[in-house]
């Protein structure tokens, strides 16, 4: 079974606010799984939650926020979380009008090179590697909880 995550937990991971994540889901930016009345977040889910906070930090308004997302989408033919593993690095850029997504250091450069006004660049790959990381670290911080627990009552 995968791993799902309430809305509580992402929020605690993410830094946005209850309300944020309950009108992106409102607005179908990332619509979570629903049991009853509680939002449950896949990995996906989180992956794609953390670069749209990286983006709206980086001043991109909620409707360009969308068509980030739905760039990505056509781009990589799949959810986010799936497309950024291993070793692959992709970053987003933009000029305020033309997104573009490149894999390689030296697109990358040529792209900057060339640009006639500012370029505003994210690591996507960075945004879903820090997610990941960050539910193992408190997966295996409650683990030693729970086993430190347990020794406790066992004692």
């Amino acid at each position: 079974m995968t791993d799902r995550f309430t809305s509580r937990y992402v929020v605690e991971l993410t830094g946005i606010t209850p309300r944020q994540l309950q009108w992106w889901d409102e607005r179908g930016v990332v619509v979570p799984e629903r049991e009853g009345h509680r939002r449950l977040y896949s990995m996906e889910d989180l992956a794609e939650v953390a670069v749209i906070c990286q983006l709206r930090r980086k001043g991109f308004s909620l409707q360009r926020v969308r068509k980030v997302m739905r760039f990505l989408q056509r781009e990589f033919g799949k959810r986010l979380a799936d497309a950024v593993s291993g070793a692959s690095e992709y970053h987003l850029l933009t000029d305020g009008r033309t997104l573009y997504l490149e894999t390689s250091p030296r697109q990358i450069v040529d792209l900057l090179r060339n640009a006639r006004q500012p370029m505003l660049a994210v690591c996507l790959s960075d945004a879903v590697r820090q997610v990941r990381a960050e539910i193992r670290a408190k997966k295996s911080a409650s683990e030693r909880t729970s086993r430190s627990h347990k020794k406790k009552l066992a004692s």
